[in-house]
């Protein structure tokens, strides 16, 4: 066994017999900074919340998801701070894309909609204010760069890139995904107005999701009861710590020492509630 990634969030693990391990911590990374402080439970959320989706969304694309029983791992992670933050996986062929599911009018896409421009391959003919909702979510790809920023790219470069049938099934299965979660979340007051997914292929070729699904880290998570079209919704992710961040001149700083514990507290309980609300359980 070999830690082969220790990312902004997660630490991964290779068993080197065509399985994983993924530990998702409680650090939080904001300004392409990773924070001295940790989020209370926030890696057990994020984690709960995958494993959730995966549960729900399996009848439309395999997932990498073997288990989550700390029973079925190496001794190493058979300890209490692993519970509740720990899965074990299939290890894919990673495909180098990000896909990013667009339900609502919102971010970079509504910037370059208020100048007139298409984006990403995308045209609208009907009017929009910030934060509508799309007459039908949009695939957007980006890139998946080694080093520095990912770059979006349009639906026809991943196309053009990957063969018009992998590429075909891929946005079909993001869609799908969306869709489903989209309206579980909705019934249960949330809106996803846009999410990443990302996807492998397994040892027969098969499509595989993988990585994180749907959580507040990949996704972006409105409040049902303060959305209003022509605004920005209140969101459930770390947009709480970003605004301390902002308001206090330290956005982007490596320097940072401490997030305030109240700070801390507060960006917790937005990640539980968020929990609460889609799976039921905290």
């Amino acid at each position: 066994m070999k830690k082969i990634i220790s990312g902004k969030v997660r630490e991964v693990y290779d068993l080197e017999d065509g399985r994983m391990v993924i530990v998702t911590t409680d650090r939080l990374s904001a300004f392409d900074v990773i924070l001295p402080t940790l989020i209370t439970d926030k890696g057990k959320v994020l984690n709960a919340l995958s494993n959730f989706w995966f549960g729900m969304t399996g009848d439309i694309v395999k997932n990498h998801m073997i288990s989550s029983d700390l029973k079925d791992m190496p001794a190493e992670f058979q300890k209490p701070e692993y519970e509740g933050r720990t899965i074990l996986v299939k290890k894919l062929k990673m495909i180098p894309y990000e896909v990013i599911v667009r339900g609502y009018m919102f971010g970079s896409m509504y910037e370059a909609y208020k100048k007139g421009e298409p984006f990403l391959g995308h045209s609208f003919d009907k009017e929009y204010k910030q934060a509508e909702k799309l007459e039908m979510p949009i695939v957007t790809p980006s890139t998946k760069a080694a080093e520095g920023h990912d770059i979006n790219v349009t639906l026809d470069y991943m196309k053009k890139d990957l063969g018009d049938e992998l590429a075909t099934k891929i946005e079909q299965a993001a869609l799908a995904v969306y869709k489903k979660c989209y309206d579980h979340a909705y019934k249960n007051g949330i809106i996803i107005a846009d999410t990443k997914f990302e996807f492998g292929l397994d040892e027969n070729g098969d499509l595989v999701l993988g990585d994180e699904v749907l959580t507040p880290d990949s996704s972006r998570f409105w409040d049902l009861s303060k959305y209003e079209v022509g605004s920005s919704p209140a969101s459930y992710d770390k947009q709480f710590v970003r605004d301390w961040l902002k308001d206090n001149n330290l956005a982007g700083d490596p320097n940072i020492k401490e997030i305030p514990a109240d700070v801390v507290a507060k960006t917790s309980e937005i990640y539980k509630e968020c929990q609460f609300k889609i799976t039921g359980t905290k």
